[in-house]
């Protein structure tokens, strides 16, 4: 930091605790320093301690995440619209991760307000020193979004302190508000408006080989080479065109099971790049159960004879996303399917067109209309999957929110479109919420029409009233080791015309944060369920119980999260008690082993002890997930994951070798078996393979 550019500059110091309390300095202080030239924004932070001292790192792996992990992080509110930022940040290893923020940094009906998954090419370094640590940053301005000729951003940095379990901010945030809240965050003048770096295109080639064989229909070993790419062209320094040719997310990395106990359909997020940047135009509309769009439905097909899901390979596809200007943000993604004699699949376009008009500081309204249409000469080819060769979703969002963050709201109307015209084909939902630094409400009514089918979305079900509500009362103890602590109380009931009531809850809730990172959370419940299709709850295809019966039973949900500041760290939860016509006895957690910044050990676990009066079936359901990640540098990676899932009786080898031989290029080995979990009397039979495959991808990133 002796150079002249760093001396010359000004710094932001006096951070503010976040946590465990927000009204006092920090007991480890930071000083953070920017500048720029024409090509690149450069920051600079000093990180004091108190004395010597280790700092706790999960591993050398980009895009790490946790409350307990020391790190600096910077937040830029490039459009001052304190609803959409960009997120870097860097530990003392030099680990880096970036992300982006949506809807405020709130955590709100489904939307996690922060994504990790989002990828681009910026710079950092880190180094220990005796009392300190440091971190310099180059983000190049290519990589940002923002409006040409704007004299000033909004930005906060925020630093996470091992040592304190210390949360720290340099524009101060009330600690009822998330860390990455963006309604507090600062403004920072430039000494003259910020000009567009110029041409900015990226070309992301690649090319893959891979081998797969399908043991079970004793198909023979296909051996398939590859190439593709994709392109991100900017056509103004805040609105980008990404277009992608015969894209391959082979890479991408293998969703965890569950044991699915549940009557409806399972929400898995999206992981693949091209459907990242500025997601929330696209992803945001309505709730978390029932989205008009969901992009995870594009690249997949079911296979009617069957009734599994399999991979529908993809032609290519455009996207356009950002910022007109300060007020509005338009989205269009195109992506072409390609057509699948085997499972009778004609060639379909998925469609999106997304527009949001800022109201007010923190308040917008959003339209969106989404088009799925199959190309095919024959009515009967479509058929074979499709009832119908098109189907069309529009819908508008009102999402409203107060400059301080305490008031918030949502109002949404969705209507799916099909050929043939059915009636309630609706969704609607009105919600809000507020949160004081003493408590925390939200509320929600919403319902969704007996034919609602948005084919690209994701709806949980159909045919429903549904009226909701939660609050929290908040206390913060001036000592000891619990940080904070709030009863509270949470109903939820649904119901619809044909059946009356079908569904209801009550909860008794209370919920604790403790100074070392960990919380604990309770809730006891009074839940009544109305079948209107018979079910099996336990999970084994037996004998189900009856349409038209009714149950109601008690049961206690608990969760717990250790110090993740320790070498062993793990996560427990619960939902046991009164189940359906029996009992149901779960247990679900992460066991976590860290050995160092070269990796660690975790084992995913899932047991369902489930007893019903004959004739319906017991069952005891396992599910257990052990999980390597070593870490050999900050460019090599490898992560292997065994997953036995006794439910569908499946047990799959998920192995990723990775390495970053250049920022944002990346050369994948990934290897991948599935073996039945009981076969013969056998716990696994490793000589008797389902499938296997292993494939290998080079990308590199180019910038003309």
């Amino acid at each position: 930091m002796d150079e002249p550019a760093w001396e010359n500059a000004d710094v932001a110091g006096d951070f503010m605790q976040y946590f465990p309390y927000d009204s006092s300095l920090a007991i480890a202080q930071t000083e953070v320093r920017m500048v720029y030239d024409d090509q690149f924004l450069y920051i600079i932070a000093k990180m004091y301690n108190l004395g010597k001292r280790e700092y706790v790192v999960p591993s050398l792996r980009r895009d790490y995440r946790g409350a307990a992990y020391d790190g600096f992080t910077v937040i830029l509110d490039t459009y001052k619209d304190k609803t959409n930022a960009f997120m870097f940040g860097v530990n003392p290893e030099g680990v880096q991760r970036e992300g982006l923020i949506s809807n405020g940094g709130n955590e709100s009906r489904g939307n996690d307000g922060l994504s990790l998954t989002w990828d681009n090419k910026w710079y950092a370094e880190a180094k220990k020193y005796e009392g300190y640590w440091m971190a310099e940053i180059a983000i190049p301005f290519k990589t940002l979004r923002y409006k040409d000729g704007m004299d000033s951003w909004y930005a906060n940095f925020y630093r996470i302190d091992s040592e304190y379990a210390e949360r720290s901010t340099w524009s101060p945030i009330p600690r009822n508000f998330r860390l990455i809240t963006l309604a507090y965050n600062r403004e920072v003048t430039w000494d003259k408006p910020v000009e567009s770096p110029g041409t900015n295109i990226s070309l992301i080639p690649y090319t893959s080989f891979r081998t797969v064989r399908d043991f079970e229909a004793e198909t023979d070993t296909k051996n398939e080479a590859d190439i593709g790419g994709d392109a991100k062209i900017a056509i103004s320094s805040s609105l980008n065109l990404d277009l992608t040719v015969n894209p391959d997310f082979s890479q991408a990395e293998a969703d965890q099971q569950v044991t699915n106990l549940d009557r409806f359909e399972i929400f898995f997020p999206e992981r693949r790049q091209f459907f990242l940047e500025n997601a929330d135009l696209f992803s945001d509309y309505g709730v978390n159960d029932t989205r008009p769009f969901f992009s995870r439905r594009i690249g997949i097909a079911q296979d009617s004879s069957t009734g599994t899901t399999v991979q529908n390979h993809l032609y290519g596809g455009v996207r356009l996303s950002g910022n007109i200007n300060n007020k509005w943000r338009v989205g269009f993604m195109s992506m072409q399917a390609a057509k699948d004699e085997s499972i009778a699949l004609p060639s379909i376009n998925y469609a999106v067109a997304s527009v949001q008009y800022r109201i007010g500081q923190r308040s917008n309204i959003s339209g969106i209309f989404v088009n799925k249409q199959s190309f095919s000469g024959s009515e009967d080819e479509a058929a074979g999957i499709y009832t119908v060769p098109w189907n069309r979703t529009a819908g508008l969002d009102l999402n409203l929110a107060t400059p301080d963050n305490t008031w918030s709201g949502k109002a949404y109307y969705h209507r799916s479109f099909e050929e043939f015209g059915p009636d309630s084909t609706f969704s609607w939902g009105l919600g809000a919420g507020y949160q004081s630094y003493r408590w925390q409400a939200d509320i929600e009514l919403r319902s969704v029409g007996a034919n609602y089918n948005p084919e690209v979305g994701f709806v949980r079900r159909t045919d429903f009233m549904r009226s909701r509500a939660t609050v929290y009362q908040n206390y913060y103890p001036e000592s000891g080791k619990i940080q904070s602590h709030a009863p509270g109380l949470d109903y939820d009931v649904r119901w619809n015309q044909k059946y009356g009531l079908t569904d209801w809850d009550v909860n008794i809730l209370y919920r604790f944060n403790f100074r070392n990172t960990s919380n604990l959370n309770f809730r006891l419940r009074r839940e009544y369920v109305y079948l209107f299709d018979s079910f099996d709850p336990s999970g084994t295809d037996g004998q189900e119980l009856p349409a038209d019966t009714d149950y109601t039973y008690n049961l206690f949900i608990t969760s717990y999260s250790s110090d993740q500041r320790k070498s062993f760290f793990y996560e427990l939860s619960t939902r046991s008690g009164g189940y359906f016509n029996g009992s149901r006895v779960n247990l679900d957690g992460t066991l976590n082993y860290r050995f160092g910044k070269h990796g660690s050990l975790a084992m995913n676990f899932t047991y369902n002890r489930i007893r019903l009066p004959d004739p319906y079936n017991d069952a005891d359901l396992f599910l257990i997930g052990p999980r390597f990640d070593i870490t050999f540098s900050r460019k090599v990676f490898w992560t292997t994951f065994i997953q036995y899932n006794e439910q569908i009786n499946n047990v799959n080898l998920n192995s990723r070798f990775q390495w970053r031989f250049k920022p944002v290029s990346d050369l994948f080995i990934v290897y991948t078996d599935n073996y039945l979990a009981a076969v013969d009397g056998r716990f696994v039979d490793f000589n008797r393979p389902k499938s296997r495959a292993l494939i290998i991808k080079l990308s590199y990133w180019l910038n003309l």
